[in-house]
């Protein structure tokens, strides 16, 4: 039985500084995610950019879509695309959606006042529909901060995701470079239409609460949709448009540099003051449009050879999927303590936030060693290849 009549090709050599930058880009997540409980708005939170992340997470996508994928379509259908990326991805999707069901009672607070009144049976009819990553409607809402996944808030990016795939395999794949490339000039504008709060298309209500930035995508509203979209179609082309260019820039020392950049771009203070929001706005817009990319590409175009520098991107890589897909629902549960504790002291909230930061870690870590990594090898063996 060969590959093509079995549906399951072999991987190729993976991008190692690539894996390691999603790693480091998944650790600023979380630090960020803490400390927005304390957060008086976007312009006043420490890590201000964090958000950031995933935009990178998509110009990363989008470059390890193309090289993965471009070049196999005369061996690979449009089913075996989809069951590969569905074993790559779901797995942990349905783990982040369970983590946020068993913890989801620890987090009631004042800040999410639909928790106390929300029965059990709820909590697990959610549970069985976050596993379809299908979004629930706002009349679902079960925490009272309207997102489509309120079991485990950051599953939103990933329905952008899968949307991104089947976008690129029923259409864009097909697309030659030049018309990719104009496809992805059309895209930008979406992203300064919201750095700069432009409302080209009537789609940005004057009372938008993070405006000049592009925080937002998690809820159904049709400005939510859009800014996912926004979000999404830019970063994630752009990222398949450098992988078909060969867009490599070979940098010595590629991980460490790229990782400072990574870190700076996210851990940035907001820019300008809080009365002239659109500069911050494009900061923002030149790091979506113009220095992820280039991180990108230093990063495919550079190597590491020495142990330590291999063994760091390895590690980063692997943890960085499940590290992003668990790790909020332990911060839904420190929200929780903190608002219900505001007088504990300083040094308390700390000891609580670094231990839901290793806590986080140390469950991303088993997550991948005794589920993530067994239930795709699996897969792999009984559905891949059959």
């Amino acid at each position: 039985m060969t590959a093509a009549s079995t549906g399951y090709l072999a991987s190729k050599p993976r991008y190692e500084i690539l894996d390691g930058l999603r790693g480091v880009a998944a650790m600023i997540v979380v630090a960020f995610h803490l400390f927005e409980t304390y957060s008086k708005g976007p312009a006043f939170q420490i890590l201000n950019h964090g958000y950031l992340a995933v935009d990178f997470f998509f110009v990363l996508s989008g470059f390890v879509i193309g090289y993965a994928y471009d070049d196999r379509w005369n061996k690979m259908s449009l089913k075996d695309f989809f069951k590969r990326r569905l074993v790559r991805l779901h797995p942990m999707v349905v783990m982040g959606m369970l983590v946020g069901a068993l913890f989801f009672y620890f987090g009631a607070c004042g800040a999410f006042p639909a928790i106390g009144a929300t029965p059990w049976w709820q909590v697990l009819l959610i549970f069985l529909l976050g596993c379809t990553l299908l979004p629930a409607p706002m009349a679902w809402d079960i925490r009272g901060w309207g997102e489509t996944y309120p079991l485990n808030g950051p599953a939103w990016s990933l329905f952008y995701e899968y949307i991104a795939n089947i976008l690129y395999a029923l259409v864009i794949r097909r697309f030659p470079k030049f018309v990719l490339g104009l496809f992805v000039a059309a895209a930008a504008v979406l992203t300064i239409d919201l750095t700069l709060n432009l409302d080209l298309f009537g789609m940005l209500p004057a009372d938008r609460s993070a405006a000049y930035t592009v925080i937002g995508g998690w809820s159904l509203t049709p400005t939510q949709v859009y800014i996912g979209f926004s979000r999404l179609l830019y970063p994630f082309f752009a990222g398949l448009l450098l992988s078909r260019l060969g867009a490599a820039i070979r940098v010595r020392g590629g991980f460490w540099w790229c990782s400072l950049l990574v870190a700076a771009a996210l851990v940035t203070p907001h820019v300008g003051s809080v009365s002239m929001p659109w500069i911050d706005g494009g900061y923002q817009a030149l790091v979506i449009l113009l220095i992820f990319p280039l991180i990108v590409s230093m990063g495919a175009g550079s190597r590491v050879t020495d142990v330590r520098s291999i063994a760091v991107c390895k590690f980063l890589g692997e943890i960085s999927f499940p590290l992003y897909i668990t790790h909020y629902p332990l911060v839904y549960m420190q929200w929780g303590w903190a608002a219900n504790n505001p007088d504990a002291p300083l040094g308390t909230h700390i000891f609580v936030s670094v231990s839901v930061f290793v806590a986080s870690v140390g469950l991303a870590w088993a997550c991948l060693k005794l589920y993530d990594l067994p239930v795709r090898e699996w897969l792999k063996r009984h559905w891949l290849m059959k």
